[in-house]
């Protein structure tokens, strides 16, 4: 029953896939409602979560935003709507195939799977897979063999997920992987002791240690398991629109709107409750910046 269901969700997005390669642009949708659907995760800090006044904000949420402003100018609106819609990344790209949403916004990795539903903006972020824990676990972060026999929590339906899941099978731990339905949940289960540890983009680690009431509690590894480059997704088979958010992201680069943006969130303190996550920009990432790309090739980032 797994295995059909599973089957018929990938036959459902490659449908929907089609039928919008056949179809109009989401730009003459757009133009025509007047309104664009950003979707977006709703605890994944710093790339998009929800602030005090359950408002979507982040990283990734507000190059987004500045993205809808190209696409209202291309389309030479007097006004654009803008629409948020939750994501899950189990929903998160069936929702942009059937036109739910119009562009995805939040911490999605760009591999080269993926591009058989959908398409990816040049990479804003560049990740690695980490491993966290809590202090006095007994694991060491930097060593997944550490933890045979116990279990590591990611959120279902991820890259991450599958990784470890991958490499548990090829080195025989008998790790227990343990599904959850987004980072806070992930964190949760080792911050209550249901999980060792969890396994998540480094990102979205040290932003949920920096929200816990204790940081200093939790550990995150310092060597990563594979590199995983972000960018915001967007429809397949739609060359008209990719262009014009792409254009829009590769701008936001080269006039430093991006490294602003990274410098707010991750380099200061954010809203709702002040932390700061105190984690300077890559090399990686800054070559990614300089040098505008879409490719979900991980040797490109490296």
């Amino acid at each position: 029953m797994k295995k059909t269901a599973a089957l018929l969700g990938v036959t459902l997005m490659a449908a929907a896939c089609a039928a919008q390669a056949a179809g109009d642009s989401r730009l003459d949708k757009i133009r025509e409602t007047g309104s664009i659907t950003l979707g977006h995760p709703e605890s994944s800090v710093p790339f998009a979560y929800l602030d005090g006044n359950q408002k979507p904000i982040g990283y990734s949420v507000e190059i987004c935003e500045h993205v809808v402003k190209a696409v209202q100018q291309a389309l030479k609106l007097p006004k654009l709507d803008v629409r948020y819609n939750p994501t899950t990344s189990a929903t998160r790209i069936p929702l942009l195939a059937n036109g739910t949403i119009d562009l995805e916004c939040g911490n999605t990795t760009n591999l080269p799977d993926r591009h058989k539903f959908v398409s990816f903006a040049p990479t804003t972020f560049v990740a690695q897979v980490v491993l966290l824990a809590r202090k006095d676990g007994g694991v060491d972060v930097n060593d997944l063999a550490s933890f045979r026999g116990k279990s590591i929590a990611a959120q279902a339906g991820g890259q991450t997920f599958k990784l470890v899941t991958q490499l548990n099978a090829r080195n025989d731990y008998g790790i227990t992987m343990m599904p959850a339905k987004d980072t806070a949940e992930t964190f949760l289960m080792v911050q209550n002791g249901r999980a060792a540890g969890s396994a998540n983009d480094d990102g979205l680690a040290y932003g949920a240690v920096a929200s816990s009431k204790n940081p200093d509690d939790f550990i995150i590894s310092s060597k990563g398991l594979e590199v995983a480059p972000y960018g915001i997704v967007e429809p397949k088979d739609d060359p008209a629109f990719k262009k014009v958010v792409d254009d829009a992201v590769i701008a936001l680069m080269k006039d430093g709107t991006v490294a602003r943006l990274y410098d707010k969130y991750f380099n200061s303190p954010i809203p709702p409750r002040g932390i700061n996550l105190r984690y300077p920009m890559s090399d990686v990432l800054k070559r990614a910046l300089a040098n505008p790309t879409d490719s979900g090739d991980p040797d490109v980032y490296r």
